[in-house]
């Protein structure tokens, strides 16, 4: 049996995204839940500012999809009530919160302050980590991330191939107004931060409100240089930091 190397996982993720470009996100969803990779897949979800538009398409058409929560253990109280509300409302039957490793918490972050030392390193034990251990048994996931997010997410393709996974990106084309259209249409409720300032949410001690005028995640690790957690960075990268 032959093993299909990196390289041609990225071909075959770039052919069917350019297959995939221009078809809307519940097309897209479905073409990667029932078409390429049926029962292999799993959604990545913060419950944050927007999760709920992706979830409620998931649940339209797959109620049964595994959905990944990292529980960081520093979220703000807000988003672990709506986590809830929503697996509620929207019937989400096999939602899987993943935590980081007792032994590893207590050995890189004793005190819980590492998020003040190194914020890179505390991304990569309380959500990396986790993530990539709940991902081992599928072959790919579905995030969603959005080309009007700006920074690295500008040119964000609808498939891509990060090394060990195939991701599937069915909002990247969306801008804020098709995200509010579609949260008015389906009548889907709100974060709960979202009023208070925060159009992009994560976990508390390094989330701020975004002032008027600013980009949707200017709020995030605000000052320090950093606009990713690093859980959508490459396989190879990801190793590097364990």
């Amino acid at each position: 049996m032959t093993i299909d190397t990196i390289e041609e996982h990225q071909a075959r993720a770039a052919a069917l995204g350019q297959r995939l470009e221009g078809s809307s996100p519940p097309e897209i969803l479905e073409a990667a839940l029932i078409g390429a990779f049926p029962g292999r897949i799993a959604l990545v979800s913060s419950f944050g500012a927007e999760s709920a538009v992706l979830l409620h398409m998931a649940a339209q058409i797959a109620p049964d999809l595994p959905v990944i929560f990292i529980e960081t253990q520093r979220h703000f109280a807000q988003t672990l009530d709506y986590r809830d509300a929503l697996i509620a409302a929207l019937g989400l039957r096999d939602v899987r919160i993943v935590e980081p490793a007792p032994a590893e918490v207590a050995a890189q972050d004793p005190q819980g302050d590492l998020w003040r030392r190194d914020g890179d390193q505390c991304c990569t034990l309380r959500k990396v980590a986790p993530n990539q251990r709940a991902l081992a048994p599928f072959a790919a996931w579905i995030s969603g991330r959005k080309r009007h997010h700006g920074g690295v997410r500008a040119a964000l393709p609808i498939v891509e191939h990060d090394g060990l996974h195939y991701k599937i990106n069915p909002l990247a084309a969306w801008g804020p107004k098709e995200i509010a259209g579609y949260m008015r249409a389906n009548a889907l409720p709100a974060h709960p931060l979202v009023a208070q300032g925060y159009p992009s949410i994560g976990c508390w001690p390094c989330t701020a409100p975004a002032a008027e005028g600013e980009g949707m995640r200017a709020g995030r690790w605000a000052g320090q240089g950093k606009t990713e957690c690093g859980i959508h960075r490459p396989a190879a990268q990801r190793q590097q930091a364990f």
